[in-house]
């Protein structure tokens, strides 16, 4: 595999080898700046405007960058770096057209508050404006969907920008970060001076919490009898896994996580009721829609997790929890509104909190509701089901794997049968709903995490959007694992075309899709197929034991669908059960 982190050298070593000072480019500047920020792995694509900073690369050993096939699988493979690691994930690319190929990626990880430095070259200074080749303005297209955005004047300013990028996109609420360089300032020579400190007049998120507010909070809790802890993505952000347990456990309030707070949790607890939403579990939806008392921390009310708005949590009184002051209030009224960030709210809750002894009952129904309506599915000896697949990785696995998806069918499927006990073990886009994501995010995960199984589950639609990354996994043997759930079809389209447009079926066949076998070994990559459970085991340890990259096909049955269903317009307590109804 490609150098990993324990291969590069420490902040403290490159300050005493760069101690002296130099006047050197913009490029150099660029290279040191971002190793003193820890980055172990740049993803990216060259192109004319940032030729200056590849030829900076060449010859640098310290300095780590993987070549992607395509700008997408970059922005991608640096989302499931960050998402993974906590680390800020950094991607490069040319201008024009090679920056807009970051466009999906950089509005995937804005909606799901995840830490990108994203650098961009452009045309020279002079150039700017006049429609030079492969000018875009790149800082104006992504305005909406960054949290702050350089464009760079100055070589000197380079490292006092790397500097601020990171303190911004990976403090208060994360996000990416835009850097865009012409090239002139690239090759412009100054004077190196490594930046250290951080002076953003007008930025200071707020991390502390009112404590009248978290007193509140707690008194709401001691009075509640059907109490419902609401664990978001920000508890996964904010490293708040262990305060969300003790903070669980302390009050006996019953936990459900959304999509993007799978792991913040323990799923085998006996609190935790699943995830919530168009495709969560019954109890939790009954959960919701029952509760006098509903503490959301860190997750922003999506229209996924609520449903019909005006019919979210009725009866219920609501608590928010977020270091983003907008989010609160913004789609729910809030009743105890909590600014802060989710680890030190919940440092401060824990300490005084006290047992929810009004919710006995409340919590002996809960676990009533889990025995009698799990996630359920009808199996086949005949079909390979789709959720059997998942629940095979789940074990063969131990559940310790990183799992990364694409979006669809395949996508609900992993987070209703494959459990998570651990956080940053999940990565999926959530907010933006990004078909070619799953794979290079993989890859990115497994270059921040070298020592653990990393699981990349597709469907046979976005696993074509980004297929071509195989090659750098067969290149650098990065062992990601994918499994590839092939029902020749665009899944989630036909379910909704199936349920709610009365099977009028219109541009969904993807059964001209290629040999998927056949393509992986093209890549160099090991590949299997399998059509039954039993192929389906031998094919999935023999792609676990092999010291590689390695694909499955798992033909699954093509009219299979995801329940629960909460359709669109409905609440979230009217759910389609499918097979049990």
């Amino acid at each position: 595999m490609v150098a990993n982190s324990a291969t590069l050298k420490s902040k403290e070593q490159l300050i005493e080898k760069w101690g002296k000072q130099e006047v050197i480019s913009g490029s150099e500047m660029l290279l040191r700046s971002l190793l003193l920020e820890g980055v172990d792995c740049v993803f990216g694509y060259p192109g004319g405007a940032v030729l200056y900073i590849y030829d900076a690369m060449y010859g640098f050993e310290d300095f780590n960058h993987l070549l992607t096939r395509h700008e997408q699988g970059a922005i991608h493979a640096a989302d499931g770096y960050a998402r993974s690691t906590g680390k800020v994930g950094v991607c490069i690319a040319t201008s024009g057209p090679g920056a807009t190929n970051l466009v999906t990626g950089i509005a995937t990880a804005y909606m799901d508050s995840v830490p990108l430095v994203v650098i961009t070259g452009n045309v020279a200074t002079s150039l700017i404006g006049t429609d030079a080749f492969q000018e875009a303005d790149i800082v104006g297209i992504t305005m909406p969907i960054t949290k702050h955005s350089y464009l760079v004047r100055k070589a000197e300013d380079l490292p006092r920008i790397i500097h601020e990028a990171f303190h911004i996109a990976n403090s208060g609420r994360k996000g990416p970060v835009l850097i865009d360089i012409p090239k002139d300032v690239s090759n412009e020579k100054a004077l190196f001076k490594p930046h250290t400190e951080v002076k953003l007049r007008g930025y200071n998120p707020t991390v502390q919490p009112n404590k009248q507010q978290v007193d509140k909070m707690l008194r709401a809790i001691e009075q509640a009898e059907r109490p419902v802890l609401l664990v978001g993505g920000g508890a996964v952000y904010s490293g708040a896994h262990e305060e969300v347990l003790a903070f669980a456990e302390k009050t006996g309030i019953p936990v459900t996580t959304t999509l993007l707070g799978l792991g913040a949790f323990p799923s085998g607890h006996e609190l935790h009721m699943g995830f919530p939403g168009m495709h969560g579990t019954w109890t939790a939806n009954m959960a919701i829609q029952e509760s006098d008392l509903l503490v959301n921390i860190g997750a922003r009310f999506d229209d996924r997790v609520t449903g019909k708005l005006n019919g979210f949590a009725p009866n219920a009184k609501i608590v928010h929890v977020d270091i983003d002051p907008a989010e609160i209030g913004k789609n729910v009224p809030t009743d105890i509104p909590i600014v802060g960030d989710v680890k030190a709210v919940l440092q401060q809750a824990v300490a005084g909190a006290k047992y929810a002894s009004k919710a006995d009952a409340w919590r002996a129904l809960i676990a009533e509701r889990k025995a009698a309506k799990p996630f359920a599915y009808r199996d086949s000896d005949e079909e390979l089901k789709p959720q059997w697949v998942v629940s095979m990785i789940h074990e063969t696995t131990h559940g310790d794997a990183i799992v990364t998806t694409d979006v669809g069918q395949h996508q609900m499927w992993a987070a209703q049968y494959y459990p998570f006990n651990q956080p940053r073990s999940w990565v999926t886009s959530g907010g933006l709903g990004t078909m070619g994501f799953g794979f290079p995010s993989a890859i990115g995960a497994q270059m921040g995490n070298p020592d653990r199984t990393v699981v990349s589950i597709n469907g046979d639609g976005g696993m074509q959007m980004c297929s071509q990354e195989l090659a750098i996994c067969a290149i650098n043997n990065i062992p990601v694992k994918v499994a590839i759930l092939n029902n020749q079809v665009l899944g989630m389209v036909r379910q909704w075309q199936e349920l709610i447009y009365d099977n009028r079926y219109s541009h969904i066949d993807l059964a001209g899709s290629p040999d998927f076998v056949k393509l992986a070994e093209a890549y160099g990559v090991k590949a299997f197929r399998a059509t039954n459970k039993d192929e389906a085991r031998t094919a999935w340890e023999a792609a676990l034991a092999h010291d590689g990259p390695a694909v499955v096909e798992f033909v699954v049955r093509k009219g299979e669908n995801v329940y629960p269903m909460v359709t669109q317009g409905s609440t979230i307590d009217q759910m389609l059960m499918g097979d049990d109804e």
